[in-house]
């Protein structure tokens, strides 16, 4: 049958394809602009399946925040370009997929078919390798979150806070805490000593060993440096104890009022697994 020039251009505008191809398309289902709108994004996710080895170096980053701030979730999505990722329906789709995380439990978050399905319609349009790349959710009964993401939407955070005692948080606290975790250099290995992982500590601790037996010094003289050594790495790479980003004069727990303390955080940057 013959297709109408306002029908083609309807499945231009819902699907972002060439006009001859939505002209085929809607030749082929006898003009029904539902069904050749399934019809191309088949044979278009099917294109976009043989091009997944093409390299997604870019994306952005996303958070989604419950409106009592005891939840939030932040999430990556990655493309080939950055023109791609600066786009509104890349931003849109981020939206989505940033408040489908939000509705999982704390922890990693799961790609899910509502996910995929906003993905997809970039993918389609772009013509661009879009993956979900991973996401974080943090919360409690007892937790209040921050959030932050970088203007450039490529790097951003969330720091979670255990609040007993009816103490008060404030939201420059957050946003302080949150610009604390995006911008420090080094990113904190964990919230306290505890938490980072015996092999990385072992390895700093082999490292001050050799150099205190290079510098030859005495035994318990040696003894004393690498405990320096450590001491110092777990001031520069845990959160409560590094120097505060914006008054290095303070460390990092000082900010925090009585009942109230860092229960973690989560920091994704484009790219950096």
């Amino acid at each position: 049958m013959a297709t109408s020039a306002k029908d083609v251009m309807a499945l231009r505008q819902k699907t972002g394809l060439g006009m001859m191809e939505c002209k085929q398309a809607l030749e082929e289902t006898s003009g029904d602009i539902q069904k050749a709108v399934d019809l191309l994004r088949q044979r278009g996710l099917a294109k976009m399946d043989t091009r997944t080895d093409r390299t997604s170096a870019e994306g952005r980053v996303a958070v989604a925040l419950a409106p009592d701030r005891s939840k939030a979730a932040i999430v990556e999505v990655n493309t080939e370009t950055d023109f791609t990722a600066n786009n509104d329906s890349f931003k849109k789709m981020m939206l989505t997929v940033s408040a489908e995380a939000l509705k999982q439990a704390p922890g990693e978050v799961n790609k899910t078919d509502v996910m995929q399905a906003a993905i997809d319609e970039v993918r389609l349009t772009t013509k661009e390798n879009v993956q979900f790349s991973r996401g974080k959710v943090l919360g409690g009964p007892t937790s209040r979150i921050g959030s932050y993401v970088h203007f450039t939407g490529k790097v951003g955070s969330l720091v979670e806070l255990s609040v007993s005692d009816g103490a008060a948080v404030t939201d420059e606290l957050l946003s302080d805490l949150c610009m604390h975790v995006t911008a420090v250099s080094p990113v904190p290995l964990g919230v306290v000593p505890e938490d980072v992982p015996a092999a990385i500590v072992e390895k700093e601790r082999e490292i001050a060993k050799a150099q205190a037996v290079e510098s030859g010094k005495p035994e318990n003289i040696a003894i004393k440096m690498v405990e320096g050594k450590i001491r110092k790495f777990f001031e520069d790479n845990t959160l409560l104890l590094q120097p505060f980003i914006k008054d290095d004069k303070k460390r990092v727990k000082e900010l925090l009022p009585k009942g109230v303390t860092v229960k973690g955080f989560a920091r994704v940057q484009v790219g950096d697994k």
